[in-house]
């Protein structure tokens, strides 16, 4: 028998909401290793230490913010900040997970698009982080194929999906593939009986003990959709660029499936493709994101500082921010009072697992280019060191997370210093 359960406070309780963003922003400050540590950190908090949810309870809702799009971590804990302390509590969650990593990256943005970096000991740390992303991207691909694909259908969805994204590197290619996944879920990725109902009986609470009405929930839904449709017409528009930072990064949060890693190749193409962020730099801020605590989808706020003509650093780093986790919210309320229906659905796990197939595609093409294509290419090596350094570096990383020697960050860490060292090292050197 589990441990009893502590009350649910109000959730208009002011009180809790501010216990809720004390928690989060703990968790935001020691929280490394990815998505599926944060979860691992949330259950030893939520369930284990403070018994604010059963450890079935846990699971759905876990099982909820994977099948939406967006970050499954952030909007675990939107959820339960939600459940605790209502909306008040669902933003203090959000708040204190996300600002501590989300002002680390905005302040590294923002020096980066200030001084350029340009020492040769500081150009020798960037493309060491850009060698450290080629191992974390190939780890999180290996990871995710050997969990998400195993079916040769499932392997073969995911091997089309990467070559259409090198074909035709686009925003919409990547959106029309998750949609392609889906329907091909649907129809080819079905378990022999024809059914994909859950076995297992929901744990939920009943609707009406939600914190978010159905009606409501039907509210943010469309809002969400409104917002996808008409951000897009309403930047075209107005011409202005906060209109359109704001709605790539909007539509990133919104239609990347998977989260974590997975928004990598989306949010390239947002920013790099119109030219408002060079290749080096994405990459050099993807592989630091991997080196602070809280949610990956932070690297907004470096990609956003580093648009100095697009953008203010602290304007951009801010829409950034707020563009890329504002349908998370819209989602996690919207979609909560629905979970229990939606959850038996025959067809849901078929299309979840079609679209991750795709997801798995669309991050090894994010390995090809622009990842490796910055980091290992002859023309991206200019720091003085040569090419094979790199590529042994990059080598020795990759079997190092692998085979689970050390974490992420210290690897992240480790790059970041050995290419300093080498570009200091070239600079001194007669």
């Amino acid at each position: 028998m589990g441990r009893e359960l502590k009350p649910l406070p109000s959730p208009h309780n002011l009180a809790e909401a501010w216990t809720v963003f004390r928690v989060f922003l703990r968790l935001g400050l020691t929280s490394f290793g990815g998505p599926v540590a944060h979860l691992g950190f949330f259950r030893t908090e939520f369930v284990e230490r403070r018994r604010w949810l059963t450890d079935q309870a846990y699971a759905d809702w876990v099982a909820l913010c994977q099948f939406l799009p967006g970050p499954a971590s952030s909007q675990v804990g939107m959820v339960v900040g939600l459940l605790r302390a209502g909306y008040p509590g669902a933003l203090a969650a959000w708040l204190g997970f996300t600002l501590p990593s989300a002002l680390v990256m905005a302040a590294l943005g923002a020096g980066l698009a200030n001084s350029g970096f340009d020492h040769p000991a500081a150009q020798g740390a960037l493309h060491g982080l850009k060698v450290a992303a080629v191992a974390v991207v190939a780890h999180a691909v290996w990871g995710m194929a050997r969990s998400l694909c195993p079916t040769m259908a499932h392997r073969v969805l995911t091997a089309g999906a990467a070559v259409l994204a090198l074909w035709l590197p686009s925003a919409w290619t990547q959106v029309a593939l998750v949609a392609l996944g889906a329907a091909v879920g649907l129809a080819w990725l079905r378990p022999a009986g024809g059914s994909t109902r859950t076995a297992d009986r929901s744990v939920l609470p009943p609707a009406d003990a939600l914190p978010v009405s159905r009606r409501m929930g039907m509210v943010w839904l469309l809002l969400c959709a409104a917002l996808l449709v008409g951000l897009p017409l309403w930047a075209a528009h107005t011409g202005q660029a906060l209109w359109q930072v704001l709605d790539a990064f909007f539509r990133t949060g919104a239609l990347v499936f998977g989260g974590g890693h997975v928004v990598l190749p989306l949010l390239q193409a947002e920013v790099v493709t119109p030219g408002w962020v060079d290749p080096s730099t994405f990459v050099a801020g993807y592989a630091a994101a991997q080196a602070v605590p809280g949610p990956l989808f932070t690297l907004a706020a470096f990609l956003g500082a580093t648009m100095p003509g697009v953008l203010p650093p602290v304007v951009g780093a801010v829409v950034a921010v707020v563009g890329v986790f504002a349908p998370s919210f819209l989602l996690v309320a919207g979609a909560l009072p629905f979970w229990a229906l939606v959850r038996q659905l025959p067809g849901a796990r078929a299309a979840l697992g079609g679209t991750n197939a795709v997801v798995v595609g669309l991050l090894l093409a994010a390995l090809v280019h622009p990842v490796a294509s910055s980091a290992l290419w002859p023309a991206s090596t200019a720091s003085g060191a040569g090419i094979w350094p790199w590529w042994g570096l990059a080598a020795v990383a990759t079997w190092v997370l692998l085979r689970g020697k050390a974490p992420a960050w210290a690897v992240v860490a480790a790059c970041g210093m050995t290419g300093a060292g080498w570009g200091a090292g070239a600079f001194m050197s007669p």
